[in-house]
């Protein structure tokens, strides 16, 4: 009944952040709700360019429930060019003691990665190949976010270019991001302003809104207890100005 409710639960966050999904869509979700226990309220899976990836956090997530007994990555030495920041790794994921490891390769370089994360091609291919590893582990057959390039359109465009702060997608991000980790949406504008450096966020280039929404994503994983503090300075700095 849980289960039931679960994927009640997941279909209607779908149709609220997407616009008018086809039952295609949907019946992919509730698959992935199903079969693997992957949450789109909790960033395990996300939905881009009308497809449905699965996240880093979201494979982890499932090897644990799993029991995964470990994970070895190493970077392919032969085919790796520090000084064009190229990187090939190589991951083995081992669902038990037994197991004699499933393999999943990982390639980064400028030409691939996002402009936001540039200068970290080795950490990219090194996500990638535990991705793919993990992918054929449990059968997941959906690709991982983190393996494709996301090329920012009309970086210089203002964030309200089209009237939804950067486009349904970057939009979409921040909100689950805003409900993942139950902050206040009045806070995190004000901080956002801050971080893009502008006098309001309607004036923020997409390009900078996307950095903020990556630089929200890992300070709420890696210190969410700082960043409800930071957030809340926001709200005394109003209170005190009142």
């Amino acid at each position: 009944m849980k289960s039931q409710i679960n994927v009640a639960q997941e279909l209607a966050l779908a149709k609220s952040l997407l616009q008018q999904p086809s039952e295609l869509v949907l019946g992919q979700l509730e698959k992935l709700v199903r079969l693997h226990r992957l949450s789109l309220s909790q960033g395990d899976i996300t939905y881009l360019d009308r497809s449905w990836y699965v996240t880093h956090s979201g494979l982890l997530k499932l090897a644990e429930r799993h029991h995964c007994a470990g994970i070895h990555v190493r970077p392919v030495l032969k085919s790796c060019d520090p000084a064009n920041s190229r990187w090939v790794f190589r991951a083995a994921v081992y669902k038990s003691r037994s197991c004699k490891g499933f393999i999943g390769y990982g390639d980064a370089d400028p030409s691939n990665v996002s402009a936001l994360v540039r200068g970290a091609e080795m950490r990219v291919a090194e996500t990638r190949a535990v991705n793919r590893a993990l992918r054929k582990a449990y059968g997941i057959g959906i690709c991982s976010v983190e393996e494709i390039g996301f090329v920012a359109k009309k970086a210089s465009q203002p964030a309200n270019g089209n009237g939804n702060l950067g486009g349904r997608t970057v939009r979409d991000r921040l909100c689950q991001l805003i409900r993942q980790h139950q902050l206040d949406a009045s806070l995190v504008k004000s901080y956002a302003t801050e971080f893009c450096g502008v006098k309001a966020l309607r004036d923020a280039t997409r390009e900078q809104v996307e950095k903020f929404v990556v630089h929200l994503a890992e300070q709420a994983e890696k210190d969410h207890s700082g960043l409800l503090c930071q957030l809340n300075g926001y709200g005394n700095s109003k209170a005190g100005a009142a």
